[in-house]
């Protein structure tokens, strides 16, 4: 059995994406890995911290980000596709540059992909979802954030990054997936707040166009606001070993908010959002109800 890792990047380090950590913590369950690292800024050095991590697993494609790819955030799924190409593993295994695997789940994960080799009707496996927020200490438990995804896919197969790269499809139709007893700790709203709101810039302007983002971002302020922190679920457990140094490092505490009255609401602050959540966590078993999924989950898989 093969496993390839695959993912795409561009203008990591000045956006504080974990891009080096995000590789190294597959890597060890990975036969290659395989990254598409996009044309950046001048200043850029994605390129970079992906050769410093002196792997000869590693393979990189250099690209170049279209503008009319750029739009809807169709230029991650494009961006995905080309290293997913590449791939030649019986598996793929997709990290984004913001999620970071535990090392206590690799060997799980590898089980569960040797189990599953020869079961065809699997096309793809699913993972729990630990969206950190803010800090490194406090989490979303929500019914606005999704609890799973699928981040590994069986190749050979036709499957591809559907839309904004959030999951997968083959030939516009939901992949049938079994579950992974494992997570992703997904590190993307984690950054120091004049980095976020850089991100969150960013981010808009793949799916807005630059004009559309470069006016709305004009009238914001330069850092941008997490809100109460403490309505959110406090995390007790370790981080991957990966993330140690990176963890070490944050310097941003003093700019956010533990508590007093919100100084500014997100969308999971709505109070039926919060409504929703209570019911699935304290009445449905932690179900989320209703919701879109983007797969199929095998019965008793």
């Amino acid at each position: 059995m093969k496993i390839s890792g695959f993912s795409f990047a561009r203008n990591a380090e000045k956006l504080y994406f974990p891009v080096g950590e995000a590789i190294k913590s597959i890597l060890p369950v990975c036969d290659e890995f395989v990254v598409a690292v996009g044309k950046g800024d001048d200043d850029d050095r994605t390129r970079e911290i992906v050769e410093a991590i002196g792997d000869p697993k590693i393979r990189i494609i250099d690209t170049d980000w279209t503008d009319r790819e750029r739009l809807k955030g169709r230029i991650h799924s494009a961006q995905t596709n080309i290293a997913l190409r590449e791939c030649t593993g019986d598996w793929c295994f997709y990290v984004q540059a913001d999620e970071v695997v535990h090392e206590n789940d690799l060997p799980k994960i590898r089980r569960r992909c040797e189990d599953l080799l020869d079961d065809k009707e699997v096309e793809g496996l699913l993972f729990r979802y630990r969206h950190f927020w803010g800090d490194y200490d406090h989490f979303h438990i929500s019914h606005r954030w999704y609890p799973e995804e699928i981040r590994i896919i069986r190749n050979g197969m036709g499957i591809e990054s559907w839309e904004t790269a959030q999951s997968f499809r083959r030939k516009g139709n939901k992949l049938k997936v079994a579950g992974v007893d494992a997570y992703i700790y997904h590190y993307g709203w984690v950054r120091p707040p004049c980095l976020m709101q850089a991100k969150s810039k960013e981010m808009s302007t793949t799916h807005w166009g630059k004009a559309r983002a470069d006016a709305f971002y004009a009238d914001q302020e330069p850092e941008f606001d997490y809100g109460l922190l403490s309505r959110l679920a406090v995390y007790r457990g370790t981080h991957p070993s990966v993330m140690k140094d990176r963890i070490s490092r944050m310097d941003w505490k003093d700019k956010l908010q533990y508590s007093g009255r919100p100084r500014v609401k997100h969308k999971h602050d709505r109070l039926k959002y919060r409504i929703l959540t209570f019911i699935e966590q304290k009445l449905a078993g932690g179900r989320q109800l209703g919701g879109f999924k983007n797969y199929v989950r095998l019965k008793n898989r």
